[in-house]
Parts: structure tokens; C-alpha cells; sequence
């Protein structure tokens, strides 16, 4: 082999192997650990064979060319029809064994779909997506349907969720009553295909399935359904199969052709029906001043509270969550605080075996997490440790006290730096007992003088109150709190406060106006409108605007990248509804804006928004997307990577070159 002589201009690639392959007889050296096994499993036989028909054994042996692994194949391989009873899929060293153990349907195609849970045992080399099919009958069923599920509320894929599909003529009843003829599962893009579809007229669902029973049963599971008619077809068609030299060079581009299964864009909107059965889910006395009440599903009847072992006419104060399904009981008394053990007779509304709403009655004890006799320790030693700062102050010869101060009540204000279209929320830790709002004052500072400004204090909740001025732009506020303006029902007061409010500079901020079309609103929808939200970078709701003669305009953003979203409010109560299958309501349809929008200081940004112009599984930008597709399994190709190394050493060693 001839001599190395002159300068080498050698490109990575296929180069280097070709000059590994050219160099390595002449190379000497300790061997290495040889070259990597990075070929795929593949199937030599099965009984019966891929394809048959006029099956009638319940088991199928998948015979490989190397030992093989199957991962979550409870998750991943689904086989269609539906399962009543789990099959048993085991593997076994070259070979993968399953067995039916329900009876099997005549003139029915079974497809087993492994997606990618197959792969060689020792490297994990991935087949890739492998499907098994066979025939009860004298013919097997090819066509292929296939589409997205997405949640009807934010657009997200919904990962794990079976699909399938029923004859289009049947009744709505069957889904609760009956298996779907052929099923798939959704990947972590949302996305299905059903496979061994015969030719026909469909309806597609989807279902979460919680009791795996394959019907709709429960109001807990997730469902989706469609009354668009799928007629299963195909069409010849090609694609480009890009052929990677490396992980950054492409050697080739190539059209392949392949069989078209149509369709392939069927998009269902998941949904969870309202939770209307009511029961009690815990209650808890995580602190001795308030009992708190869980329940699965909110009612406009609070529970009545009767006390046993105390007196509990006027003793609470009640707060209760937006929805109604945590409510709060604050005892006013602190001889009950106290009081370890309360014990209480307890009325309300709950869902009986029937399904019915109707009062039931318990007792309940409620004891706090730490005992009386617990606090009161802790308090001792609180006062002790402060007893022994104040002397060591004493013996120091520094100022000290000889009363322990007293303890004041810490309240929480909220947004100091505001636009003009923000308020100032000022949040209590316990429920107040007083509210002197003459002790509050507002001041504006113009031209270095401050001035009275006009306010209002208003109650939005037993704790949370909210402050109301007509700010002016670019222009600092103070707010000062005299103290003793409020007080708890447990007595402590507020201290003094004086806090700084900022209202920004219109310079500072971004106008976004936004024109819709295309919303599927009907003419007798009298009462719908178009709900707009303003979506932060991470896809958090920041504000909502209705839709006014099909434009909205969102001032005073400051500069930031956002994203939009829309839904049809169909009711015109201002928030998203979602769909009961019995009533045939489906969900109230959303959209998402499938760009970012930029605003910056002094722009005034717009957008024309067509709501239905793209496919909704397409709408929702990739960067607000929560559910992060799996990273798809492929081969390695380590064995190219090793030539490269090998050769470049080589090169390295006979020139003296650096590479």
C-alpha cells in the first residue's frame, strides 16, 4: 500500500470512511471492542402468517431475527377490535407470543399495533413501527384512518387516548353500551391512526377509558365525539424520504412512493362533562381558627353547621371558593380556637346512590393539627427567647424593652407598578371585623406637590378588597394606611403604611388591535360573542376582551412577546362551557392564533385573525404547547461515527496532523 506523501484535503463523511477502509490493513494495534450492532430486529415468521385469513387460533407467535424487548406494551401495543379481557403479550427471547383471551369476532379483521415498543435486547435498536394483521373471515380489511385529538378547552394533545369508530348509523346510545369496531391510541402529538378499516360510512370517538370497560360510563371520563361522516378511501401519492449522511449532512433526498390513506385529518375535542355528582371529599382543621370543607363539585346550598358540643349560632365566618367547592369556616370566638375538639352536626347537599341531589346529615369532629396545649408551649418559649434578648441588650448597656411589642396584622398589597387600567388589590390574612375606609388616603404627586386623590375600597371576597381610582398615566401615587384602619375578628389591628404606587408612561407600553372573522357563529346565535385572551410566553391567561363588531383592542401592554387565543361564547356568561354528550352539546369551540406577536414600546401592533383558517391541530403555537412530542426512536449509526474516529487517528498517526 503506497505511502502517505502529500497534503490530505479530506471532507467529513463518507470520506472518512472510505479512507478507513483503504488505511486500516496497514494499521497495527491492541484491538478495540469491534464494530457496533445497529441493525434493527426483523420478523422471519409467524404462525399464522402476516395477512392470513380464516384464522381461528387465539394465539400468534412473532418469530424475530435477534433477541428482542417489548417497552409498555400495555400502553403501547393495541389490538383492535377491542380487548374485553387483557391479552397476554409476552417476549421471549427471539420471539413474541400473543394470546387472545377473548372470542374471536367472524369476518372480522384483528390488527395487533406494536407503534415502537419493539427493539433488539442488547443495543436497543429500534424496529420501528410494526403492525400484525390477520382475518376471521375470507379477506382482510386495509384501509387507515387517521386525525388528531385535541382538549377542546386549550387545544393541547392528549396523549394515551383511545380512538376509534362506530358504523355511522348507529344510535348515540352505543357509546355507552358497546366497544368501537376498530381502536388506536393517541401519541404524545395527539395523534392516531386506525388501522384494518373496512370500507363503509363512520363516526369517530374517543375515549379515556377510567373502568376499561371501552364504553362511556362515567361523567370522570374523557370524551370526544364527531357527527361528520369518514368514509375511508386512498389515493397513490409520494414523499420525500430524506437519507442523512451524518446528523448534519443530507446525502440524498428521495421520492417514495406510497399508498395515501384519506383521511388523515380527523380532529376530535376532548372534554370532561360538569362533575354534577357531589360528595364530600375531606375535611380539615389545618389551623385552629378555620374548619375547611372539600368537595368534589361546587352548590348554591352551603352546608349547615350545627355544633354539638358548643354554641354554633353566630359563630362563623363563612368564605367559600369561586366555584363553591371549598368552604371555609372562620371561628370568630376564641374561646372555639381554643376548643380542641369541635364537635358538629353537618347538613348538605350530596349525590346518593341514584345520582340524585338530596341533604345529608353527618357528624364530624374537627381537631387542629396542633393542640392547645402545643401552642401554648410554643408561645411560652417564644416570650422566654425574647425575655433573654432584652436582657443580654440590658447587660450590653443597649436600649432595650421591657414589654413585649405588640403583634399587628400583616396585610398583602398587590401590583405597586400598574397601568392605567389596573387596580391595587389589598389582601387580609383572616376575615376583618372593622374597616374604617375614612383611614385610608391616596395622593397623587403632580408637579412636585402631592394631592387628595379620588379612591373607593371594594370588597370582592370575606379577605380580598380592591382599590379603585381613576389612574393617571405616567403619574406616582401614594398610599398611606393610618393604623388601626383595620381589624381582624380576633382583634389585631394593622399598623401604619404608607406605600409608593407607580402608574406607567403610555411611551412605555404596546397597543394590540385585532380584527376576527370566521367565527362559527350562526345568525339565531343571538346571544353568542367572541371571547379574546391575551396569552402570556408561557401561554397564561392575562386578560380577556369581548369581540365588539369583530374587533378587539388590548392597551397598555407592556413590551413582551404574546400569543392569542379565542372561544365562542355561545351563552354569553363570559366563560368557556364545556359539552354534555346526552344533550349533544358539544364543547364551546376555541381557536388559538398560530403566531407569536410582538409588541414593543410605543407600537401599535395589529393582526387579522380568521379563526377557521387553518385545521385546529395546526393552530396552537408549538411554543405554548404543554405536552412536548416524545422524542422518536432512531438508529444510531454508531458504526459511522466509530470509521470517522478510526480514520482520522490514523491520519493522525502516519502524518502528524492535527485534524
Amino acid at each position: 500500500m503506497a505511502k502517505l506523501s502529500a497534503p490530505l484535503h479530506i471532507s467529513w463523511g463518507w470520506g472518512w470512511v472510505c479512507l478507513f477502509l483503504i488505511c486500516s490493513c496497514a494499521r497495527m494495534g491492541s484491538p478495540d471492542g469491534g464494530w457496533y450492532d445497529d441493525t434493527p430486529p426483523r420478523v422471519v415468521s409467524s404462525s399464522p402468517a402476516d395477512g392470513s385469513t380464516d384464522v381461528k387460533a387465539k394465539k400468534i407467535t412473532i418469530n424475530f431475527s435477534e433477541f428482542i424487548k417489548i417497552e409498555n406494551a400495555q400502553e403501547k401495543v393495541i389490538v383492535s377490535p377491542p380487548q374485553l379481557e387483557q391479552p397476554e403479550i409476552k417476549a421471549a427471547g427471539k420471539r413474541i407470543v400473543i394470546e387472545l383471551k377473548d372470542s374471536l369476532k367472524e369476518n372480522t379483521t384483528y390488527t395487533i399495533d406494536f407503534s415502537d415498543a419493539i427493539s433488539d435486547n442488547n443495543e436497543g435498536n429500534p424496529m420501528g413501527n410494526y403492525t400484525f394483521s390477520f382475518s376471521t373471515g375470507d379477506h382482510i380489511d386495509t384501509m387507515e384512518v387517521s386525525g388528531y385529538v385535541l382538549n377542546a378547552e386549550d387545544l393541547e394533545p392528549v396523549k394515551g387516548m383511545m380512538v376509534g369508530l362506530y358504523p355511522y348509523d348507529t344510535p348515540d346510545s352505543i357509546f355507552h353500551h358497546e366497544a368501537m369496531m376498530r381502536v388506536s391510541r393517541t401519541n404524545s402529538n395527539g395523534q392516531f391512526t386506525i388501522k384494518g378499516v373496512a370500507d363503509g360510512k363512520y363516526r369517530a370517538f374517543a375515549l379515556n377509558d377510567a373502568d376499561g370497560d371501552f364504553v362511556f360510563g362515567q361523567k370522570s371520563e374523557l370524551i370526544a365525539y364527531s357527527r361528520d361522516s369518514i368514509i375511508p378511501s386512498w389515493k397513490p401519492d409520494t414523499r420525500q424520504d430524506t437519507i442523512w449522511r451524518d446528523s448534519l449532512h443530507i446525502a440524498n433526498i428521495l421520492s417514495v412512493p406510497y399508498t395515501h390513506f384519506l383521511p388523515d385529518d380527523v380532529t376530535l375535542l376532548a372534554f370532561q362533562e360538569p362533575q354534577t355528582d357531589r360528595f364530600l371529599i375531606k375535611t380539615e382543621r389545618q389551623i385552629p381558627e378555620k374548619i375547611e370543607m372539600f368537595f368534589s363539585y361546587g352548590h348554591d346550598s352551603l352546608p349547615q353547621i350545627k355544633g354539638i358540643n358548643f354554641n354554633s349560632d353566630n359563630a362563623f365566618v363563612i368564605e367559600y371558593s369561586e366555584k363553591r367547592d371549598t368552604v371555609t369556616y372562620w371561628l370568630r370566638d376564641t374561646t372555639l380556637v381554643n376548643q380542641d375538639t369541635l364537635i358538629m352536626e353537618r347538613r348538605f347537599m350530596g349525590t346518593d346512590t341514584l345520582g340524585m341531589l338530596v341533604e345529608q346529615v353527618d357528624t364530624v369532629t374537627a381537631l387542629p393539627k396542633e393542640s392547645y396545649e402545643k401552642r401554648q408551649k410554643d408561645l411560652k418559649k417564644e416570650l422566654e427567647d425574647w425575655q433573654k434578648q432584652q436582657d443580654k441588650k440590658k447587660k450590653r448597656g443597649e436600649q432595650y424593652d421591657s414589654v413585649m411589642p405588640k403583634k399587628w396584622m400583616e396585610l398583602k398589597i398587590t401590583d405597586t407598578q400598574i397601568t392605567p387600567l389596573q387596580n391595587v388589590k389589598i389582601n387580609m390574612p383572616v376575615p376583618l371585623e372593622r374597616c374604617d375606609t375614612s383611614a385610608i388616603h391616596l395622593y397623587s404627586k403632580i408637579d412636585s406637590i402631592w394631592y387628595d386623590a379620588p379612591h373607593e375600597l371594594r370588597q370582592l371576597s370575606t379577605r380580598f378588597y380592591e382599590l379603585t381610582v381613576a389612574w393617571k398615566p405616567n403619574t406616582e401615587y401614594s398610599l398611606e394606611i393610618d393604623s388601626a384602619a383595620f381589624m381582624t375578628i380576633y382583634g389585631l389591628e394593622n399598623k401604619a403604611l404608607k406605600q409608593g404606587i407607580k402608574v406607567g408612561n403610555p411611551d412605555d407600553f404596546s397597543t394590540l388591535a385585532v380584527d376576527i372573522s370566521g367565527a362559527p357563529i350562526k345568525a339565531a346565535d343571538s346571544t353568542a360573542v367572541i371571547m379574546v385572551r391575551l396569552l402570556d410566553s408561557s401561554g397564561k391567561l392575562l386578560r380577556q376582551e369581548a369581540a365588539t363588531g369583530g374587533k378587539v383592542e388590548f392597551q397598555y401592554l407592556k413590551p413582551a412577546t404574546y400569543y392569542l387565543s379565542a372561544f365562542c361564547d355561545m351563552n354569553g356568561n363570559g366563560i368557556w362551557d364545556t359539552g354534555v354528550y346526552d344533550e349533544d352539546r358539544q364543547p364551546e369551540p376555541v381557536f388559538y392564533f398560530n403566531e407569536e406577536i410582538e409588541c414593543k414600546a410605543k407600537w401599535d401592533v395589529s393582526r387579522r385573525w380568521n379563526l377557521t383558517a387553518s385545521p385546529r391541530f395546526k393552530q396552537k403555537p408549538s411554543k405554548i404547547i404543554k405536552q412536548k412530542p416524545e422524542q422518536e426512536k432512531k438508529l444510531r449509526n454508531r458504526n459511522l461515527d466509530r470509521a470517522k474516529q478510526l480514520g482520522k487517528e490514523y491520519i493522525q498517526e502516519k502524518t502528524g496532523m492535527r485534524l
